[in-house]
């Protein structure tokens, strides 16, 4: 199925710049999707190991803490990008042109400032617990088998500056189109109609899209 948010590009700096944060916005939500595929063969083996053992996988809670991460918060750029993420369309799909270009340049400078504020509380949180001094490099380690949290700390201020570049360059994009007005602005989210949806999941369904 067709979303009802649109990306497109072009040859423009706003298109390349789209594109090459989007290579490494994919490459972290295969990593959320790994993530998940890792906590699905955890889970078989610990529930194996108590029917056939009698006891389940040890540091399957350690695990679970380790991938959350990965899975809560590496694709938060990823969904920025195709507006994927909780908006308010019912709203903003009844203002256009210029209009539309405002709603979103406001709506993307609150998320870059967000983002700073969580970067700066998240790394906080990571440096509390990283120490070069320490067995494997950590202050804090998991209750059960002692696993170094701080990979998983780590991930969480690397996504969230993912997704400042990601609200960086949409501020500047929405920018540009709130002075020159273009009919549809490349690399951000397009907010599509009904009979856009419609035409977007029929090319699907033919395969040309």
């Amino acid at each position: 199925m067709a979303g009802n948010s649109v990306v497109r590009t072009d040859g423009s700096r706003f298109s390349r710049a789209d594109q090459f944060l989007h290579k490494i916005e994919t490459f972290m939500i295969i990593i959320s999707g790994l993530a998940i595929a890792g906590l699905v063969v955890l889970a078989v083996l610990s529930v194996s190991g108590r029917l056939i053992f009698g006891q389940p996988l040890s540091g399957y809670i350690d695990w679970i803490q380790q991938f959350m991460p990965a899975i809560a918060f590496a694709g938060i750029s990823y969904a920025l990008r195709n507006g994927t993420h909780i908006r308010m369309d019912m709203l903003i799909s009844r203002v256009h042109g210029r209009s539309y270009y405002f709603v979103e340049l406001i709506s993307s400078i609150l998320v870059l400032i967000l983002t700073l504020l969580l970067i700066w509380g998240s790394w906080a949180h990571f440096d509390r617990s990283f120490d070069l001094s320490q067995p494997l490099f950590s202050r804090d380690s998991s209750i059960d088998i002692g696993l170094p949290v701080w990979p998983s700390k780590l991930l969480i201020p690397i996504s969230f500056g993912l997704m400042f570049l990601r609200a960086t360059l949409q501020v500047i994009t929405y920018s540009y189109a709130l002075i020159s007005n273009p009919k549809d602005a490349i690399g951000v989210p397009i907010i599509q109609d009904i009979n856009q949806q419609a035409e977007a999941e029929a090319a699907q369904l033919m395969g040309k899209d």
